[in-house]
């Protein structure tokens, strides 16, 4: 009886055997073929990261820590901190101040919305202003109209006090704002890994998601008079839109920071999400972020 079932045994495993060689002439193997190794990328921008926009998952960081001045993209913040306030109506009018017109000459003509002194212009039109053409008379007009206090300074400095707070909540550890759009009074920074998570949260809003979108946007305001203005055409500074699923977010460029933008795109269900700071010129700025999202989709695929 042992002898049998001995025997039986090694038939068996011959069986295997023969099997498995069967398997391996006819191609079924059935083991995860390896993948290939994807080329980390190479990028001008002193700071980048890209992540998974779905799990939030790092896909590549290059000094993600370090703080940097961030320029305009600063006006994300801006812009999340207006969305986020309670019962926010959207078509609320504000009415321009020579104020805003001023700081714009005072600060080397900034980029602008070329908002006109008297016109009262919605907070959604501000959004747009804010966002396309990087308006920072938009910008004033926003930290003046949500930020609390009785003078216009007071104001400002409560609705940056509600960017520096919000930044705290969402995590952002190297991130400090001394503007409501990214012109440094000295100590207004952040870190791509802080402006991902920033951008991240930003998105969540189907109201921003809309602006940052938009290739181009044309306002209606309301004149001192009562008349209707057709604004002329704002264009977003972001020509990467549409580029292999990119949907945003912003730009950002001075002097000292260079050039700087926050991304997000989504092609074939893959979402990545990052920023670079510092890229040494717009066209480097443009190939490093196209570097980052093709680099994320493989990393993620």
């Amino acid at each position: 009886m042992i002898t049998a079932t001995k025997g039986f045994r090694v038939r068996r495993a011959a069986a295997v055997a023969v099997t498995a060689g069967a398997m391996l002439s006819t191609g079924l193997v059935f083991a995860a073929p390896a993948q290939a190794a994807v080329a980390v990328p190479t990028i001008t921008a002193k700071s980048g990261f890209v992540m998974n926009s779905a799990t939030g998952t790092a896909l590549y960081a290059k000094s993600a820590d370090t703080r940097r001045l961030t320029a305009s993209t600063t006006k994300i913040m801006t812009a999340k901190v207006v969305l986020s306030q309670a019962n926010l109506n959207l078509d609320a009018k504000v009415t321009i101040q020579k104020a805003y017109s001023d700081y714009i000459i005072a600060n080397n003509y900034a980029s602008n919305a070329k908002l006109i002194v008297g016109d009262k212009v919605t907070v959604r039109q501000l959004l747009y202003g804010l966002m396309l053409p990087s308006g920072c008379d938009a910008a004033y007009a926003l930290a003046d109209k949500f930020g609390t206090g009785t003078t216009r300074a007071a104001r400002v400095k409560s609705f940056i006090g509600k960017m520096n707070t919000t930044a705290k909540a969402l995590g952002m550890k190297n991130t400090h704002f001394d503007s409501f759009d990214g012109i440094s009074k000295g100590s207004n920074y952040s870190s791509v890994r802080d402006l991902t998570l920033l951008g991240r949260s930003a998105m969540k809003s189907s109201t921003f998601r809309a602006v940052v979108k938009a290739k181009s946007y044309t306002a209606k305001t309301i004149t001192k008079t009562g008349a209707t203005r057709t604004m002329g055409a704002w264009t977003n500074t972001n020509t990467l839109l549409g580029w292999n699923g990119t949907l945003g977010i912003k730009t950002g460029s001075g002097t000292e920071a260079k050039y700087c933008l926050v991304f997000a795109a989504t092609l074939n269900g893959e979402s990545v999400m990052g920023a670079v700071l510092t890229s040494s010129s717009a066209a480097n700025r443009t190939a490093d972020v196209q570097k980052l999202i093709k680099f994320g989709y493989a990393k993620i695929s």
